[in-house]
């Protein structure tokens, strides 16, 4: 169990896994045995963009987390701030991250990453201008729809539902497990 509390946020007593009976049954969570504050331990919405340069001959843009070992590139992504639809969201993250401004943003689909605790809420957006990444990514790469690569991952079963959509059968990679 993932979690991220050690103490509660109320009362400050240690918490414990502790069972109750929530609305399907009995759930065993992170609780407090003083005033009974529960860590749901919902997962956190993320943010994907499949970016589509609309100036370079619909060529889409992957990138190198500047934090990963290895040569893997992927879709742009980041965290929904409070306040902010999803919409909003991608467009303020591939400003941050690329320095494109989008246009057209429509769903693609939304995709369990159970590994991370997270939801993906993936889009497809149109990009144009010059490529200005933040220190957080190292490098980026675009590719023609065809010559993409899909992973068996969130964002990766996302690219190929776009790719599928677009009447491109997927290509997967193998990654070591």
């Amino acid at each position: 169990m993932d979690h991220h509390f050690n103490f509660c946020p109320n009362c400050a007593t240690p918490l414990q896994l502790l069972s109750a009976v929530e609305d399907g049954g009995p759930k065993t969570r992170l609780r407090c045995p003083a005033c009974a504050w529960t860590h749901w331990n919902n997962p956190t919405p993320v943010l994907a963009a499949i970016i589509e340069m609309a100036d370079r001959e619909g060529q889409v843009l992957l990138a190198r987390n500047a934090a990963w070992t290895g040569r893997m590139f992927a879709l742009i992504t980041g965290f929904m701030e409070a306040g902010e639809t999803s919409e909003d969201g991608i467009a303020r993250e591939v400003l941050e991250e690329t320095g494109l401004r989008v246009e057209a943003p429509r769903l693609v689909g939304v995709y369990d990453f159970q590994r991370m605790n997270q939801l993906i809420v993936a889009y497809h957006v149109l990009a144009r201008g010059e490529i200005a990444l933040s220190p957080e990514l190292a490098e980026y790469k675009l590719f023609r729809p065809e010559d993409l690569k899909c992973w068996r991952a969130g964002t990766g079963y996302a690219l190929a539902d776009w790719l599928t959509a677009r009447g491109v059968t997927p290509q997967w990679l193998e990654l070591p497990t």
